[in-house]
């Protein structure tokens, strides 16, 4: 009747009880220390049950933190790039100039005119163009490689 062994624990770590936290700090792609981004083509190209879930899961964060003054956020991809490969509109973005010192070598300064040290092995944070393309925005559709169309039913085009 009353079974004395005790009850089998599951082997490997405990559950974390922070397990976005865990999850974020591995370094998935579109995660930084601040914010999580989830590329809008790619979530509505997701199976429709991951889109259903999905959208109950921020229904309910929106309907949770919807209080709080959120302000207007503004996504640009971006890369990492050595400081001493960028053109002069990169380095303005990063607040940056390129001038050729009186000896004849180039020299990089931040807004403030300091010179920046080892302009070559530094890295910064620079915009680029999306690589992620639109077209994934109809991968549910059974599209033909190259987008050449389908036949339909069993006409002939």
């Amino acid at each position: 009747m009353f079974n004395h062994d005790p009850i089998p624990r599951p082997s490997g770590p405990p559950a974390s009880s922070t397990p976005v936290r865990d999850y974020m700090a591995a370094g998935a792609p579109g995660v930084s220390a601040d914010y999580v981004v989830i590329p809008r083509a790619l979530a509505e190209a997701m199976p429709l049950p991951w889109q259903q879930h999905l959208t109950h899961l921020l229904a309910d964060f929106h309907r949770t933190y919807g209080h709080l003054k959120w302000p207007i956020y503004r996504v640009v991809p971006s890369r990492y790039e050595k400081l001493a490969d960028l053109d002069e509109e990169q380095l303005a973005e990063v607040g940056a100039i390129m001038e050729i010192d009186s000896d004849g070598s180039l020299v990089y300064r931040d807004r403030s005119g300091r010179k920046i040290e080892n302009a070559e092995d530094r890295t910064v944070l620079v915009s680029c163009l999306d690589p992620i393309p639109s077209e994934y925005a109809n991968a549910n559709q059974s599209t033909p490689p190259r987008g050449f169309p389908a036949p339909l039913g069993g006409e002939r085009v």
